[in-house]
C-alpha cells in the first residue's frame, strides 16, 4: 500500500498564495497554485523550491490569483506540467492572467520591483494553451493511464468554480476550494456531495471560521440595508463607490444594483463598471448556464464605462453628478481605480464609499473604512497623505464564503478520517480546530510541513 501525503506549497495555515501538493500512488498534483495579495515580488510566489521533482499536474479550483496566478510560473519552472480547471475557469483565468502581468508591469515602474513582472503575455498564453477545460462531474485521468480520477464539482463561490474529488481505490481526498454554501445573486451555493461517497480526507477552507454566526446578516436584509445607504447619499447629490474584487463580487454587486433599480429601491442614476470586471462579466453572459436557474443576468450595455481614473479630470467628471460606480480592486490595493477615485471622493463629505468583500488588514481599503474624519490617509507610494472628509464609509457583509456553521455542517455531512484546515487566518484555523469534533484526525500544517494521510 502506497503512501498518500499531502503538503502546503504555499498558504499552509493562512490566507496566501493557494498550493498544495497531493502524493498519491506516485502522482505528484498541485491543488491550485497561487500568488499572495500581500507580498511583492517573488516572495508572493509558493515555495516551488519545496517541489523535488515536476509535478505531473496542476488543478485548479477558480480563477481568483491567490488560486492561480503563479500558474505561469510554475510552467517557466517546469515546462512538462498540464494544467486542469473547469471550462469557465479556463477563459476567466485567461483575462485575469494577461491582466496581471499588466499590473506587474505598472508596479515595476512605480515602485522599482525588479522582480515584476514575474511572468510575459507570452507565458500566460503558454498556460492557456496547456490547460485543459473539463466539465463539471466528469472524471479524468490527470495523466496518461493513471490510476488516479479526478473530478469538479460546484463550489458556489465564483463563475466556473469547484471543489475538486481525486480518488483511487485507495484513498479519495475532497479539496473544497473557496465554497459558498448559500445563493447569491447569481451563483447557486454548492453542490453537496452524494451521501454515498466515502471520503478519506476533506481538505476544507475556513476563512469565516472566525465570524460569529449571531453577527451574520441574511442576504436580502444586507440588499436591502445597502438600497438604505446608496439612496441617501445618490439623494444628497453625492456618488457612490462600491469597490469589488473583479471576479465574482463585480457581476454580483452590478446586478444586485440592478434589481434594486428596476425595483425602485434605489434612483435610477448611471451606474459604471470598471475595466476587467467588464472583462469577466462576457465570460458570465457566455456561461450563464452555471448561473443560478432563476437568476436575472443584466446586460452589459446597461453598465456604463469608467474611463481613464488615472486622469483626474476623468474622475471629477464622474463625481459632479450622482451616480453608483463598481470598480476593481475590492481591497482598494493602490495604483487600481477603486483607489484613485476614492482618491477624489474622500475630500467631500456628500459622497458614499460602500465596501463589500474581505478586506484585509493591511490593505488601502481596511485603513480607510477605519479612517475618521479629519484623519489622513496614504493612497499612492510614495505621495503625500489625503486628509480624510467623506463621512460615508461602510462595510456590508456579501461575502461568497461559506459562514463557520455551514463548513462544520460539511464536515459533518462527509463524515472524512482526515481533515486538513487550510484558507483562513490563525484565529479561524485555532476555531475549526477548537470546534470540529468528530472520529477524524485533524491537520492544519505549515507550508512545507508534510502529513501522511490515514487510508
Amino acid at each position: 500500500m502506497s503512501t498518500v501525503t499531502f503538503t502546503p506549497i504555499g498558504g499552509g495555515a493562512e490566507i496566501g498564495a493557494n498550493c498544495y501538493q497531493f502524493n498519491l500512488d506516485g502522482c505528484r498534483l498541485l491543488l491550485d497554485c497561487g500568488i499572495h495579495p500581500k507580498k511583492e515580488g517573488r516572495e508572493g510566489l509558493p515555495e516551488f523550491s519545496l517541489l523535488r521533482e515536476a509535478p505531473d499536474a496542476v488543478v485548479v479550483s477558480h480563477g481568483h490569483i491567490d488560486h492561480c496566478g503563479a500558474v505561469p510560473s510554475l510552467m517557466k519552472e517546469f515546462p512538462s506540467t498540464v494544467c486542469y480547471a473547469t471550462k469557465p475557469t479556463v477563459q476567466i483565468m485567461d483575462r485575469m492572467l494577461h491582466n496581471s502581468v499588466s499590473v506587474m508591469g505598472t508596479l515595476a515602474v512605480e515602485r522599482g520591483i525588479r522582480d515584476y513582472p514575474l511572468y510575459t503575455h507570452g507565458d500566460v498564453d503558454f498556460v492557456i494553451r496547456r490547460t485543459y477545460g473539463v466539465n463539471f462531474e466528469h472524471e479524468f485521468a490527470p495523466v496518461w493511464e493513471s490510476p488516479i480520477r479526478i473530478s469538479f464539482h460546484h463550489a458556489g463561490h465564483v463563475l466556473g468554480s469547484a471543489s475538486i474529488l481525486l480518488r483511487n481505490e485507495q484513498h479519495t481526498l475532497f479539496y473544497t476550494g473557496d465554497i459558498c454554501a448559500t445563493n447569491q445573486e447569481l451563483m447557486g451555493g454548492l453542490t453537496p456531495l452524494n451521501h454515498n461517497a466515502s471520503v478519506d480526507t476533506l481538505v476544507i477552507e475556513s476563512t469565516r471560521a472566525a465570524n460569529d454566526p449571531a453577527e451574520v446578516v441574511g442576504f436580502e436584509q444586507e440588499t436591502y440595508r445597502f438600497a438604505d445607504e446608496v439612496t441617501a447619499v445618490l439623494k444628497r447629490g453625492g456618488t457612490v463607490l462600491v469597490p469589488c474584487f473583479a471576479l465574482g463580487r463585480s457581476q454580483e454587486m452590478l446586478n444586485i444594483i440592478a434589481r434594486l433599480q428596476s425595483d425602485g429601491l434605489i434612483p435610477d442614476v448611471p451606474v459604471y463598471a470598471s475595466g476587467l470586471g467588464r472583462a469577466i462579466y462576457e465570460i458570465y453572459g457566455k456561461f450563464a448556464q452555471y448561473l443560478r436557474p432563476d437568476a436575472t443576468l443584466s446586460p452589459l450595455r446597461q453598465f456604463q464605462r469608467i474611463g481613464d481614473v488615472w486622469e483626474r479630470s476623468v474622475t471629477r467628471d464622474l463625481l459632479k453628478r450622482p451616480g453608483i460606480i463598481v470598480a476593481t480592486s475590492g481591497m482598494m490595493v493602490e495604483s487600481t481605480p477603486s483607489a484613485m477615485i476614492a482618491l477624489e471622493m474622500v475630500r467631500e463629505k456628500r459622497h458614499g464609499i460602500f465596501f463589500v468583500g474581505y478586506l484585509d488588514p493591511d490593505s488601502l481599503g481596511y485603513k480607510l473604512l477605519h479612517a475618521k474624519t479629519g484623519d489622513d490617509v496614504t493612497f499612492e507610494w510614495g505621495s503625500p497623505p489625503v486628509k480624510v472628509r467623506l463621512e460615508n464609509l461602510r462595510r456590508f457583509n456579501f461575502s461568497a464564503h461559506a459562514a463557520r456553521n455551514d463548513l462544520v455542517g460539511l464536515i459533518d455531512h462527509i463524515k472524512p478520517k482526515n481533515v486538513v484546515f487550510m484558507h483562513g487566518d490563525p484565529e479561524a484555523i485555532e476555531w475549526m480546530h477548537s470546534n470540529c469534533h468528530g472520529a477524524f484526525r485533524k491537520f492544519s500544517p505549515a507550508i512545507g510541513e508534510t502529513v501522511v494521510l490515514e487510508t
